[in-house]
Formats: structure tokens, C-alpha cells, sequence
């Protein structure tokens, strides 16, 4: 039975996963309408709608699976719904995660103004490689859930459940093994994303530290629209590194077993977990002009009706 506490980490869980449908469906309703019409995708729209589409997917199964958790913990707890539930989380997880890392890789690529060769050709390219850069990614997420498809989670069921007195040190390793097999599994999935999340952070940092000493010795009093790209993309890349570091770690707690089910640590974990995702949307929101339009044009339809009834 989940305590007070507990209840309301998921409530909070879920609220925050609703805001992040909400953004993610603004940001992937502007990058589809600039595609419509147009027969060549720009390479970030072509990110934003994956990473947006993806993040919707991964908080509606939230969702629903803090809902059936809830109120349906013995459809939760069946077998099929449990590997299901498991393998599709991971997947989208991980292609999620990937698309944000693609993001960073996009902004560093083309707000950097680094001479070297190897950079300067990723520039000449960047457009003709995203497509791949993603397909790339689904085939990576989806080997990455090829262990839970199978099952390979077992014992999920009789953590209640006593063990015979004869193999309950057989089952006991065995869980350990799968335990430690799909955690170093995860680490796998997840590390290479983070790496490049790492890279393009300090890549970009150092492009604004080079690009800043520049600006000073020329001493211009104009505004530089490379330097505002700059600080904007700076924005954007260290807030998903901050988020995806912490998304990390409560992932990692979560596998490990290290919480009971419904505790209360195990819902502070689901809330962390969800807002991450959900913070990383609105500071593309936010560092996104047509992104942030969109949203203020909504903000004012619905406070519209609210102003007519109180006049």
C-alpha cells in the first residue's frame, strides 16, 4: 500500500509528465508545420519531431503505468504486461535519450566555429547525416530492449514470495545475474548518448570562451548574433547534460531493486525521473523563438474566455 508521501511523488509524477505532453506537443506542432509543404526537412526539425514524438510515447506510458501501479497492481504485476511495459520503456528511453545527444551534436556542429577539417566537414554534411544519425539511434535503442523483450528480468514475481528451502540460493543468484546483466546493459545503451552530450558541451563552452576573447579584443559595442547562438545553444546543450546525469542515476536505482515497490523512495525516484525530461522541453521552449510564440498565442486563448465571463 503506498503512503502518503508516496501518492504524492506520483501525483506529482504524473502532472509532470502531462506538462511535458503538453510541451513536447507544441515543439513537434511547429517543427511539423514547417515541414509541411517543403520538400526538404531541415536536419533540426527532423531531430526536434523525433525527440518530441518520443518524449510524448514515453510520458503517456508513464502514465499509464502509474495509473495501473496504482489502481490495478495485479495487472501491473502479470507477466506479459511486465515485459511489455519494460521493453517498450527502454526503447523509447533509450531513443529519447539519444535524440536530446543528436540535438547537442547539432548545435555544437553548427554554432562551434572551430577550422578544423574533420568540422568543417561534418558542417558540409550535417544535413545529409541526421537521418541516418537517427535511424542509427532506433536500431541502437532496439537492441537495447531486445534483453527485456526476452524476458531475461525473471523473478519480478516472487519478490513476496517465499523461496524453497532447496534452490532459493540457485534463484537468489540467477536474479542477481540478470539484475547485474540488464544494469550494465543500461549503462551500455545509455553511455555512449551521454559521451557525446559531454563532448558537445565542452566543445561548444570552448568555442564561447574563444569567441568571447575575440569579441574583446576587437572591442565591438554591437551586439553579436553569434555570441546570443552561442549562449542559447550553451543553454539548451548543459541543461539536458544536467538532466540526462540525474534521469541517469535514478534510472540506475530503479533497476537495481534497490527500493520496494510503491516506497517512497521508488516515487521520489518516478518524480525525478519525469521531470527531467519534462525541464529539458521547456528550456527548448523557451530558448526557441517560434516555440515560445506558439506557446504565448495558446497562453492567450485560454485566458481569453476567462476575461469575457469576468467582464
Amino acid at each position: 500500500m503506498a503512503t502518503s508521501v508516496a501518492l504524492l511523488c506520483l501525483s506529482i509524477a504524473a502532472l509532470e509528465c502531462m506538462a511535458g505532453i503538453l510541451g513536447n506537443g507544441i515543439i513537434l506542432a511547429v517543427s511539423a508545420s514547417s515541414c509541411i509543404g517543403s520538400k526538404t526537412w531541415s536536419p533540426y526539425d527532423m531531430i526536434m519531431i523525433s525527440l518530441s514524438s518520443s518524449r510524448i510515447i514515453l510520458h503517456s506510458g508513464t502514465i499509464l503505468v502509474l495509473f495501473m501501479s496504482l489502481f490495478s497492481e495485479h495487472l501491473y504485476r502479470e507477466e506479459n504486461v511486465f515485459v511489455v511495459s519494460n521493453t517498450a520503456f527502454i526503447f523509447l528511453n533509450c531513443s529519447s535519450l539519444w535524440f536530446g545527444a543528436w540535438l547537442s551534436v547539432f548545435y555544437c556542429i553548427k554554432v562551434a566555429s572551430f577550422t578544423r577539417p574533420f568540422f568543417i566537414w561534418m558542417k558540409q554534411r550535417i544535413a545529409r547525416l541526421v537521418p541516418w544519425m537517427l535511424l542509427t539511434s532506433c536500431l541502437h535503442s532496439f537492441a537495447a530492449a531486445i534483453p527485456f523483450a526476452l524476458d531475461l528480468y525473471n523473478g519480478h514475481n516472487n519478490f513476496t514470495a517465499p523461496l524453497p528451502m532447496t534452490n532459493s540460493s540457485a534463484m537468489r543468484i540467477t536474479r542477481k545475474d540478470n539484475l547485474t546483466l540488464l544494469i550494465y546493459l543500461c549503462e551500455a545503451s545509455t553511455a555512449l548518448p551521454l559521451i557525446l552530450s559531454v563532448v558537445s558541451s565542452v566543445l561548444l563552452i570552448r568555442s564561447l570562451l574563444v569567441h568571447t576573447r575575440q569579441m574583446q579584443n576587437n572591442a565591438s559595442g554591437f551586439r553579436d548574433p553569434s555570441l546570443e547562438a552561442h549562449t542559447s545553444a550553451i543553454k539548451s546543450v548543459c541543461s539536458l547534460l544536467i538532466f540526462y546525469i540525474t534521469y541517469f542515476a535514478c534510472l540506475l536505482l530503479l533497476l537495481s531493486n534497490t527500493f520496494s515497490f510503491l516506497s517512497d523512495a521508488q516515487s521520489v525516484c518516478e518524480a525525478v525521473m519525469a521531470a527531467c525530461p519534462t525541464g529539458h522541453t521547456l528550456v527548448l521552449i523557451w530558448s526557441n523563438p517560434k516555440f515560445r510564440e506558439l506557446t504565448a498565442r495558446i497562453w492567450h486563448h485560454t485566458k481569453c474566455p476567462l476575461r469575457t465571463t469576468s467582464m
